[in-house]
C-alpha cells in the first residue's frame, strides 16, 4: 500500500523538472560565455602574431649573422649585383635554436634577445612582458595576449627575391620574407576548464608573413 502510495504521488514532480532544466541551462549558457571568450583569445592571440612579424621585419634577425648574409655571399661565382641564393632559417623558441638550408654563410645561431624583443616587446627587460605603456611602439606579442611566451613562437626567414648579392648590411642586408608562427597556445575555459577535456583545447597554429625591412634595431645612418 505504502509503495503503491508513493508510486502515485507526484508531489514536488515542478521541482525535479526545474532541477534538471537548471543545470541543462546553466551548461549552455556558461558555455556560450566560454565560447565567446575563447574565440576573443582566438582573435587577440591573431593580432599578436601581426604584431610580432611586424617587429621581425625591422628588427635584429633571431638568427645571427643573417643582416650580413648578402655581403658574405659575395664571391667569384656569385659577384655583387648578382641575384641572392636561396635561403631558409628557421628559428624554434621553444629549443632556443636556429637552422638554416641552403646559402647560409655566416648564419651562426641564435639571439635570445631579438626573439623576446618581438614575444616581449623592444625595450623589454629580459623577463617581463612589455605591454607598451602609453605607445604602441613598444609593445610586443604578449602585451597583445599575455599567454604568449617565447617557447610558442617560430620565426622563419625565405629568400624572397628580392635584394642582391652584396647589399650592404647598413641598408638592410638581405629582404627575405619573415614569418612567424604561434603554436601551443592553450585555450582558457572558466566554467568548462574541468569538463569533457575542455582545458587541454589548443589554438591552431596561426601564422603572418611579411617582406623584411631593415633587419637591424639600430636606424640607418
Amino acid at each position: 500500500m505504502l509503495i503503491k502510495r508513493l508510486r502515485n504521488d507526484t508531489l514536488g514532480n515542478v521541482l525535479v523538472e526545474a532541477t534538471v532544466m537548471m543545470t541543462i541551462i546553466f551548461v549552455f549558457v556558461l558555455g556560450g560565455i566560454d565560447f565567446l571568450f575563447a574565440y576573443y583569445q582566438y582573435n587577440a592571440a591573431a593580432k599578436a602574431v601581426e604584431i610580432g612579424a611586424r617587429i621581425a621585419a625591422v628588427w635584429d634577425p633571431v638568427a645571427t649573422g643573417l643582416n650580413g648574409l648578402s655581403s658574405a655571399v659575395v664571391s667569384s661565382s656569385n659577384p655583387a649585383g648578382s641575384a641572392m641564393p636561396a635561403f631558409t632559417a628557421t628559428c624554434n623558441g621553444a629549443t632556443a635554436a636556429c637552422t638554416c638550408t641552403g646559402t647560409c654563410t655566416g648564419v651562426s645561431g641564435y639571439s635570445a634577445g631579438a626573439m623576446k624583443a618581438i614575444v616581449l616587446g623592444r625595450g623589454n627587460d629580459g623577463t617581463n612582458c612589455n605591454t607598451g605603456g602609453t605607445t604602441i611602439y613598444t609593445t610586443g606579442m604578449c602585451g597583445i595576449y599575455s599567454p604568449i611566451t617565447t617557447a610558442n613562437v617560430i620565426v622563419t626567414y625565405t629568400q624572397s627575391g628580392l635584394g642582391y648579392a652584396g647589399r650592404p648590411a647598413v641598408i638592410g642586408g638581405p629582404v627575405p620574407t619573415v614569418t612567424v608562427a604561434l603554436t601551443g597556445v592553450p585555450f582558457t575555459f572558466y566554467f568548462l576548464g574541468g569538463l569533457l577535456g575542455f582545458a587541454n583545447i589548443t589554438m591552431p597554429p596561426l601564422t603572418t608573413s611579411i617582406t623584411g625591412e631593415y633587419l637591424s634595431s639600430a636606424a640607418a645612418s
